[in-house]
């Protein structure tokens, strides 16, 4: 990896730090991260198979309340960075992976450090909108995101100073039982990430879609196009069933909130 390429991914790992408090651009999702990772250092497919397998990993992930979720910005750049460094390419997927889950639950000791500091910051801001200083507030909020970037950039900066020798040797030298482990390990936690992601939006409406999306996928002579385009197909079809029945039913407060159902039963 060349000086360009380091600079790129330390600034990929910025905004994605970013968007973990921004929500805007979803830099900080690992689908894109590790995309644009990969697609900055000329690895762009490990790189898009990553961030989806960790993306089903991280769709279970939400701040509940208090509890803040594992930090998926971290987890995924420098997962990826390892994975390049490595050079295993598709063969150490696995191995990233878990490398990733403990990689993202201690970023949160970083989100929690970076979180106490902005607090000082807001008292800073409050005593400038007191004085009526409207540009050092603005300062002082750019400081509080950029410390975010921070977050994420230096702890990629210090990966990427690790020799990309050095990196390949310590992957080379985990056991073949650890390597294994850790690829099971990775297929467990996705299927569960997705699980979770199920269990959340499961209904009597969604899970007719859900069985047929299931099984087309299994068709290969079915391109991605070809999947989004019967999905748009059945979403259409579902719109205009529930636009038809509600036109013929007078009582808007009768059926039970399922218009393919509420057809159904009619005949």
């Amino acid at each position: 990896m060349n000086a360009i390429q380091m600079i790129l991914v330390v600034i990929v790992a910025f905004f994605a730090g970013m968007g973990g408090i921004l929500d805007e651009f979803q830099f900080q999702q690992p689908l894109v991260a590790c995309t644009l990772i990969g697609l900055v250092t000329g690895n762009l497919t490990i790189g898009i198979i990553l961030g989806g397998s960790l993306q089903m990993i991280a769709l279970g992930w939400a701040n509940i309340g208090a509890a803040v979720a594992p930090d998926a910005a971290l987890a995924s750049v420098a997962s990826t960075i390892i994975l390049v460094q490595g050079g295993q390419g598709q063969k150490g997927i696995g191995t990233a992976i878990g490398i990733a889950i403990p990689l993202a639950v201690a970023g949160l000791f970083l989100t929690m450090l970076v979180r106490t500091i902005s607090v000082a910051i807001v008292h800073i801001m409050d005593r400038k909108a007191a004085e009526a200083n409207w540009r050092a507030i603005d300062r002082w909020q750019m400081i509080a995101v950029a410390l975010q970037g921070l977050r994420i950039a230096i702890p990629a900066a210090l990966l990427l100073a690790i020799p990309a020798s050095v990196v390949r040797a310590a992957l080379n030298a985990m056991p073949a039982w650890l390597n294994e482990g850790m690829t099971i390990g990775g297929g467990m936690v996705v299927a569960v990430g997705y699980a979770m992601v199920i269990n959340m939006m499961a209904s009597r409406e969604v899970w007719p879609f859900f069985i047929i999306g299931f099984c087309l996928a299994a068709v290969k002579e079915l391109t991605l196009i070809a999947l989004g385009g019967i999905g748009i197909s059945l979403a259409i079809m579902y719109l205009a069933l529930e636009g038809s029945k509600g036109g013929n039913n007078n009582n808007s407060n009768s059926g039970s909130g399922d218009p393919l159902g509420d057809i159904l039963d009619d005949y």
